[in-house]
């Protein structure tokens, strides 16, 4: 390409260095902006482990469809109540059980609900 006095114009180059800032910048963005929430530890025991288990059954199922105490379907935020009635102390032991078409999240949501209303001996049984 020529000027108007037939003197050859360079070619520009297009600089990466510009871009790959961009991308860094990018990068320690999303980075930084990724832990949304804070982990919780949620204690569980597993099935043997803790003490010997006394009282009337306390059996929560997790399902994929919600939540059953002892066989009887229950909502999740009556469940706690329920438990009350059948627990002397927040120490007794609570056993869930996850179903085979229950999720990992919804068995850890539910252990979420109950170490919130104060259990604080759960057990996780196969």
């Amino acid at each position: 390409m020529t000027l108007g006095f037939g003197i050859p114009r360079a070619k520009k180059r297009l600089s990466l260095a510009p871009m790959i800032d961009v991308v860094f910048l990018l990068l320690v963005f999303f980075m930084l902006a990724s832990q949304f929430g804070r982990d919780r530890a949620v204690p569980l025991a597993m099935g043997g482990a803790g003490t010997v288990y006394q009282g009337p059954p306390r059996l929560v199922l997790v399902t994929a469809e919600g939540l059953r105490l002892n066989g009887v379907p229950v909502e999740a935020e009556a469940l706690a109540g329920q438990l009350n009635g059948l627990t002397r102390e927040k120490t007794d032991t609570i056993i869930l059980q996850p179903d085979a078409s229950a999720s990992l999240q919804q068995l850890m949501d539910a252990a979420g609900l109950l170490t919130a209303a104060g259990f604080t001996s759960l057990a996780v049984m196969e």
